[in-house]
């Protein structure tokens, strides 16, 4: 495996591959969740690159990119395990240069603007703008994402529609704790009774479910059967439950054919989020 520190090393690195090639892309703290992308992309390409970059433009003011759990040693370890032939590592000034025209913004589009874009201004179009530089600078075939981050994920699927960019964006399921807690980097930042606590998303997504299985189509009584369940958890400070859109995340008040359940939430230090999709 070989880490690669420029972009210039990287293109070059890129034009001498002649087969296809799968991205996959991280901010670090490497966990199973990331190495099930990796495991999933790595019999579909003839060759795998891995980004390990913690972009400073998606983490707003008073976020935690100072504590975040990334490890380089450890996550280069785990993109080698797991059959990556390339690992672009930059540093923030080489991805956004101090000097010169620099970086243009992407639009992330009209999803951008609600939940996760409402409770973290300009996080997405952080996200935006760095997915669409690492994709000018890898020119992947294929590239994976969590539906974990569902709305993030259709944010990517809507810019690579928009802007013709060709790659087949792959859905990577939510990967779960046995107790059903999705698997995130953030979640080390919970002591015990909190990760214990954290068990409500779940629990409250699962209840939606559930009562959609059994033909319930308000909106209006699956948001408030979450409510109910998180009011259950004095740990657990409520951002949003929403019944939204599968494409524009838009609140329904009726679901006719399916939607996406999500949730945030704060438990300790960590802002936790997870969704379910009700089809």
């Amino acid at each position: 495996m070989q880490v690669i520190r420029t972009i210039a090393e990287m293109r070059e690195a890129r034009s001498s591959i002649t087969g296809t090639v799968g991205l996959v892309a991280t901010l670090g703290g490497i966990h199973i969740g990331h190495t099930t992308h990796m495991d999933t992309v790595r019999p579909l390409c003839d060759v795998l690159i891995g980004s390990l970059f913690l972009n400073p433009t998606q983490f707003g003011t008073n976020e935690d990119i100072s504590s975040y759990p990334a490890d380089e040693e450890a996550d280069l370890a785990e993109f080698e395990k797991h059959g990556t032939d390339f690992v672009f590592a930059p540093t923030a000034d080489e991805m956004y240069p101090p000097t010169g025209t620099g970086v243009p913004q992407i639009d992330p589009g009209p999803a951008a603007k609600v939940l996760e874009g409402a409770h973290r201004p300009d996080h997405f179009k952080g996200v935006a703008t760095v997915v669409v530089r690492l994709f000018s600078i890898i020119s992947p075939n294929m590239a994976t994402f969590g539906e974990k981050d569902a709305q993030q994920l259709r944010i990517i699927q809507h810019i690579n529609e928009s802007l013709k960019l060709g790659i087949d964006i792959i859905p990577i399921p939510t990967k779960r704790e046995s107790d059903g807690f999705a698997v995130s980097s953030r979640n080390a930042y919970l002591s015990p009774a909190e990760r214990e606590a954290a068990t409500i998303l779940y629990k409250a997504l699962t209840v939606a479910k559930l009562s959609w299985d059994s033909g319930e189509r308000s909106a209006e009584v699956l948001r408030f059967m979450m409510i109910s369940v998180l009011a259950g958890e004095p740990l657990a400070e409520i951002q949003y439950t929403s019944i939204a859109d599968v494409d524009t995340f838009a609140e329904l008040d009726q679901v006719e054919h399916s939607a996406r359940a999500l949730l945030a939430m704060k438990i300790g230090p960590a802002r936790l989020i997870d969704n379910i999709l009700l089809a």
